[in-house]
């Protein structure tokens, strides 16, 4: 067992079973051995690889959304740059690198925020944005972010945010918690839970038997904070994960260890615990708080929308043949679809605080 593992055990002892989005939330979040306090888990030494750390010009094609969301609202002369979960600062380090070439006066007077409560990253991200850093204020809280026009970035965020799940029984809906087996391991079991079963897809008699519904009160929460602060104080916000575009069904609870996928219960504390983000109900939310909703859309047709083969031609020329397909090989991997590449899979969600037409969500003539 792992310490965290050890743990928990010893908690569903005292309580009983615990829900999977208490344990989800332990795993990445516990003070002593959760997941996010205790590791660096990006890149080739770590469990996972981000689009930002695959190539310079995911992080680019942010800040050249992030510009044209700014131009298209008026400019606004005090402006926050906001990123929440920024990693180790690769997307903010190179986004700012490109708003700085194409909007000046955006980046001499925005202010930057990163939203992190992991202390390990802070000091990776300060090593990272080292030329800006006397400018970026960290903080616990997507709250604590000052008023004003904010342009607002998370990738990767809402999967990490715990998700509770619910399986179709004869009996109905039952909720999946985790418990522990006849030798004292950790397992998965059934028990009472509620949910508001208006918000399935199809109705609730028509649900097969074994099928399994997820919901995210917590992302909800997150993005109705995101949307109120948006609507209130105008700018711009851009969500960017891999998940369905349309609420469906499925057990989508998945645990990575060094790049591998990994039985959930397995190494609670020393795997990242994430799940599909159902960008339908995020999409809701949003609306829900009056924000205006862009057309949502996959990776692929973002970056390529932005003009990423486009820079990466720029970026190749003059190089040497293997450092042009490396390049090509980043782009088929940020972009293209199928297997290990991530177009497809990964969706872009972009809301704002009154209608505006932003590239490539929006058709930018009437």
């Amino acid at each position: 067992m792992t310490p965290l593992a050890e743990k928990i055990v010893k908690l569903i002892e005292q309580s009983g079973p615990l829900r999977i989005s208490d344990y989800f939330a332990l795993c990445l979040a516990d003070p002593d051995h959760g997941y996010y306090q205790t590791r660096d888990p990006f890149g080739q030494a770590g469990d996972f690889v981000t689009s930002p750390e695959i190539s310079q010009l995911f992080g680019e094609m942010i800040g050249v959304c992030l510009v044209q969301a700014w131009h298209t609202q008026g400019s606004p002369a005090d402006t926050r740059i906001v990123e929440i979960g920024p990693g180790r600062g690769t997307m903010m380090s190179d986004a700012l690198r490109v708003i700085a070439k194409l909007a000046p006066a955006l980046y001499s007077s925005a202010t930057i925020h990163m939203v992190e409560t992991s202390e390990r990253l802070r000091n990776l991200q300060r090593q990272t944005l080292v030329r800006v850093k006397q400018r970026i204020s960290w903080h616990d809280a997507f709250e604590e972010i000052p008023s004003g026009f904010t342009l607002m970035v998370a990738n990767e965020l809402f999967d990490a945010i715990p998700i509770r799940q619910f399986v179709k029984t004869p009996e109905g809906f039952l909720e999946r918690l985790v418990g522990l087996d006849d030798t004292g391991a950790l397992a998965f079991g059934l028990g009472p839970g509620a949910f508001d079963t208006s918000v399935l897809p199809i109705d609730e008699s028509l649900v097969p038997n074994g099928e399994v519904f997820e919901i995210s009160p917590a992302r909800t929460a997150v993005m109705q904070a995101v949307a109120t602060k948006i609507v209130r104080d105008g700018g711009t916000a851009l969500t960017i994960d891999y998940g369905h575009l349309i609420t469906g069904f499925g057990d989508t609870l998945q645990a990575v260890f060094q790049h591998q996928f990994d039985p959930p219960l397995q190494r609670p504390g020393e795997a990242d615990l994430t799940s599909h983000v159902d960008f339908q109900a995020l999409a809701e939310a949003a609306k829900a708080c009056g924000a205006h909703v862009h057309r949502p859309m996959t990776q692929g047709d973002f970056l390529v929308g932005l003009g990423i083969v486009e820079r990466a031609g720029a970026l190749g020329t003059g190089r040497d043949s293997l450092t042009q397909a490396t390049i090509a090989d980043a782009v088929n991997r940020l972009a293209g679809e199928g297997e290990g590449r991530m177009g497809a899979l990964f969706k872009v969600l972009a809301f704002s605080g009154k209608p505006a037409r932003i590239a490539p969500f929006d058709p930018q003539t009437a």
